[in-house]
């Protein structure tokens, strides 16, 4: 993947903060990612720690009282935070496609599906109304969707979550997009449907050629679809390295943490591992790295500025104060 061209470049500390009565949220924080062409780059951390407000600033969709403080985002070369909104219009649906968490909340539920559908490709690719018809008919098949003549009549509260789901893969991937932001797309699912909707989602990608932006906090789902990783905590990426690494060679603390949590097949014991301590608080963050409070490794290098990512081994980036202060930890 190194070899082929970079089509996202996420530079220079991104940053996204919340101006509230309560104080500045800083909930993107100095994050920095590429995504080469082809590949799929999974974000991983738990709820809160800044995924989704990430994907959001790429697509420039941060509502008031937010907004990207600093940073660029360069898409195929453009930065995104300096165009126009005409000119973001066009690359969002058409050369950028999200799919959303929760479907229900995404598609209008007063509009039928196949009217949905068929308003994205003649507003994206600038088509009349009886080729978006075949056009929307034919990617209802692509994401193996039965009778989806018939399906294109009906509203979303009258599909299944996994069709819903569905749709939502439609419209997203109906402009054949250069990049796919998928942000917790199984979450809502049983576990059957969210096996389906991933090989799904998989086959797609391949088939158009586009890259991914894999938004979750499952690591099983991250060891299935992705080529590299990024592990987010607190508004900071802390590690980023090949997907196998992340399970056998993990060198964040917080990173090991999340390994040693899932559940080992065969193996017997009384309780998890659990990180101790607390998530920190938004508007009041720890001085330094801001897993300091509750890491195993603290030492000196960790309480002045947050570590910055560093490249410990060919490919695999660190963000840890210990680097400087126990570069043995590592070992």
């Amino acid at each position: 993947m190194r070899d082929k061209r970079t089509i996202l470049k996420v530079q220079r500390d991104l940053k996204t903060y919340f101006f509230t009565f309560d104080g500045i949220a800083k909930a993107v924080d100095g994050v920095n990612f590429e995504i080469a062409e082809g590949e799929t780059f999974g974000l991983v951390g738990e709820t809160g720690c800044g995924k989704s407000v990430t994907a959001l600033s790429i697509l420039r969709l941060v509502d008031p009282p937010g907004r990207v403080v600093s940073g660029e985002i360069l898409f195929d070369g453009e930065d995104l935070l300096r165009i126009k909104e005409k000119e973001m219009r066009h690359i969002r649906g058409n050369k950028i496609g999200m799919i959303f968490q929760d479907p229900m909340s995404s598609l209008n539920p007063v509009i039928t599906v196949g009217f949905q559908l068929k308003e994205s490709i003649k507003l994206h690719q600038g088509i009349r109304e009886g080729k978006a018809e075949s056009l929307a008919t034919e990617i209802l098949e692509k994401v193996r969707i039965p009778e989806p003549s018939k399906i294109m009549k009906r509203y979303p509260h009258e599909l299944s979550g996994g069709m819903q789901q569905r749709v939502m893969i439609a419209i997203a991937l109906c402009c054949h997009p250069k990049l796919i932001i998928a942000d917790e797309p199984t979450t809502a699912l049983d576990v059957t449907i969210q096996a389906q909707i991933l090989r799904l989602i998989r086959d797609l990608k391949h088939d158009i050629g586009s890259s991914m932006l894999m938004i979750t906090h499952n690591l099983g789902l991250i060891s299935k679809c992705c080529d590299r990783v990024g592990i987010m905590y607190a508004g900071n990426l802390v590690e980023v390295c090949d997907v196998a690494a992340v399970f056998s060679e993990p060198l964040h603390p917080y990173t090991r943490g999340l390994i040693e949590a899932i559940p080992k097949v065969n193996v017997r014991c009384e309780s998890l591992p659990v990180i101790a301590g607390r998530i920190p608080d938004i508007f009041n963050p720890p001085k330094g790295c801001k897993f300091q409070p509750r890491c195993k490794e603290d030492g000196p290098g960790c309480l002045g500025e947050i570590p910055a990512l560093q490249e410990v081994k060919p490919g695999h980036w660190v963000a840890c104060g210990c680097l400087r202060s126990n570069e043995g930890f590592l070992r």
